[in-house]
C-alpha cells in the first residue's frame, strides 16, 4: 500500500461531515478542542478589536496560547491561519 500524506487526505474531505469524522478518527477529544480554540483564538486576533488579555478571558485560555496564535497569524511564514481568514472575508 502507497503512503498517503495527510495533506493529500484532508484535501481529498468532500463535506463538513467528513471533515468532522476524519477529525474525531485522527484526534483525541482534548486536541480537537485545542484545535477549536486556536481558530477562535485566531479569528478574535485577526479582528484586532480585543486585547490579548481579553481574548484569554473570552475564551477561557492562558495568555501564553493568546501569544502563540498570534506569533503565527502575525510573524511566521507559513500564513495559514491567515489565508483562511482573508479567503472567509472575501466571501
Amino acid at each position: 500500500m502507497r503512503n498517503i500524506s495527510i495533506e493529500s487526505a484532508i484535501l481529498s474531505l468532500k463535506s463538513s461531515k467528513e471533515v468532522r469524522g476524519f477529525l474525531v478518527d485522527i484526534c483525541t477529544p482534548t486536541e480537537i478542542k485545542a484545535i477549536e480554540e486556536r481558530w477562535n483564538i485566531a479569528q478574535l486576533l485577526f479582528s484586532k478589536k480585543y486585547s490579548y488579555r481579553e481574548i484569554a478571558d473570552k475564551l477561557k485560555v492562558s495568555t501564553a496560547t493568546v501569544t502563540r496564535v498570534a506569533r503565527f497569524l502575525f510573524t511566521e511564514e507559513v500564513g495559514g491561519y491567515k489565508k483562511i481568514l482573508k479567503r472567509f472575508l472575501n466571501e
